[in-house]
């Protein structure tokens, strides 16, 4: 950003320039043209005085030898011209200049109009023509041809003149506006460059650093000042809502297990037609029961991150994998690893873990019998992906995006147990890390949850097992 606007200052700095330099190009030409072109016509009015003695007593000579020398001493030709426009006399043959727009109106008694500006890249001569008049009758046109070399070499240095100051005054400006926009774009920056760390800050649960350090414009202090008011706000607003939902399920859980042994107590007592009320109120005990556990873990996973550590995948995996495997094989499901070993992430000690508690719970939930839940990981840039594939009903593409809602369950899943939390916390343990929890659709049906960790070089000697294309 502070780039644009050094490009921009510096834009603007140019234009300036060239809306100076340009109009004082064209005036430079054209005073120039005009100095010679005021030059050049008193020597031609000269020359057309001198003619008319000569036009009168159709003697040239005398003319014709001061064109000579004229032209010898100054390199500008002399003509003479006739009424019918032959040459009379020349200061060097082979000069065609009868045929003129400035030499027809000479003829005709008109004086000559001032000269058009001359620039560098103009071609050709100078020419002037003044009427010859004796008695006020036009005998002829006395005509000179300046050479323009001289004054567009003098034109030529003076723009590049102009160019090399309007070059330098360029490089001062820059020069000049440098620190300025620093000092104007530094606020701008530093939000920048500490948005991210806020925003961590604020869901990781922590207090957020103030970005500004005071210097800059005193509108972009204020803006900074605001923002640090406003992260400071969110962070405690956030914190407070957390604290409130760990609190309130910690404070929850004590009456609920009362009332849940209440309810057994009363198991042996209850009248035969209340039984199924009984039952179904014990069920729903068991649900708030539920619940609540997922409130603390959800609490407790979007509670300030732990410090990263380096978490061997292969372990980690093979432990929740022994943990599931019994209930898979309870629920008539095969439950397998593939992909790459040996692979390290960079995650807080247990991330991994409440990840794939919660995604292997909800993979067990909605397989069928005989399903098949793949556990695969695989390295992928400077990220490792775990992902979880299932062979269940699966999700809409509108319900992916819904599905890591808190207390969010699909329409067509509302008879399977659950909080519809476990996603969630899955969800807020991946971000607490740096990583993402997204959910696809598989060709053949079910759903695929993948965890993405930043990698962490893997060990030599690392092996890699066959890759599951399922």
């Amino acid at each position: 950003m502070r780039r644009r606007l050094l490009v921009t200052v510096m834009v603007m700095v140019a234009m300036v320039l060239v809306g100076l330099g340009v109009p004082l190009a064209l005036s430079d030409a054209r005073t120039a043209t005009q100095r010679q072109f005021v030059d050049r016509l008193a020597d031609t009015v000269r020359f057309a005085s001198l003619s008319q003695r000569a036009v009168v007593e159709d003697d040239p000579s005398a003319v014709a030898a001061e064109m000579r020398r004229y032209d010898e001493v100054y390199g500008i030709a002399v003509v003479l011209l006739s009424r019918d426009g032959r040459p009379l006399a020349e200061s060097r043959p082979g000069l065609a200049v009868a045929d003129a727009d400035r030499v027809s109106v000479a003829l005709t008694g008109r004086r000559s109009e001032p000269y058009p500006a001359i620039m560098p890249w103009t071609e050709g001569a100078m020419l002037l023509a003044e009427p010859v008049l004796v008695d006020g009758e036009v005998r002829g046109a006395a005509v000179t041809v300046s050479p323009t070399g001289a004054l567009r070499n003098e034109l030529l240095a003076e723009w590049l003149v102009l160019l090399a100051a309007g070059l330098i005054a360029l490089g001062l400006a820059a020069l000049a506006a440098l620190p300025v926009v620093r000092w104007i774009m530094r606020p701008v920056q530093l939000l920048d460059s500490g948005l991210p760390r806020v925003a961590a800050a604020v869901l990781a649960g922590r207090a957020a650093e103030p970005v500004g350090d005071g210097r800059g414009p005193a509108e972009l202090r204020r803006l900074i000042g605001s923002f640090d008011k406003m992260a400071a706000t969110v962070s405690q607003a956030l914190a407070a809502q957390r604290g409130f939902v760990a609190d309130a399920s910690h404070q929850l859980r004590n009456p609920l297990t009362a009332l849940r042994l209440r309810l057994n107590n009363l198991d042996s007592h209850v009248d035969p037609t209340a039984a199924e009320e009984h039952q179904a109120a014990m069920e729903e005990a068991d649900r708030l029961a539920d619940v609540l556990d997922g409130l603390l873990a959800l609490a407790k996973a979007e509670r300030a991150a732990a410090e990263a550590e380096t978490i061997e995948l292969d372990r980690a995996l093979d432990d929740r994998l022994d943990a599931w495997g019994v209930l898979a094989e309870h629920e008539r499901l095969a439950l397998r690893r593939t992909g790459d070993t040996g692979l390290r992430a960079h995650a807080p000690a247990g991330t991994v873990e409440t990840v794939l508690d919660a995604v292997l719970d909800n993979a067990i939930k909605f397989s069928p019998p005989g399903g098949e839940i793949v556990v695969r990981t695989e390295a992928d840039g400077e990220d490792v992906l775990v992902s979880v594939r299932d062979h269940g009903p699966g999700l809409s593409e509108d319900e992916l995006e819904r599905a890591t809602d808190r207390f969010w369950r699909s329409p067509s899943q509302h008879n399977v147990e659950g909080s519809g939390l476990g996603l969630a916390i899955a969800r807020s343990s991946a971000r607490q890390c740096g990583g993402e929890l997204s959910l696809r659709r598989p060709s053949g049906g079910g759903l695929r949850v993948v965890l993405r960790l930043p990698a962490v070089p893997a060990v030599s000697g690392a092996g890699v097992v066959a890759q599951d294309q399922s």
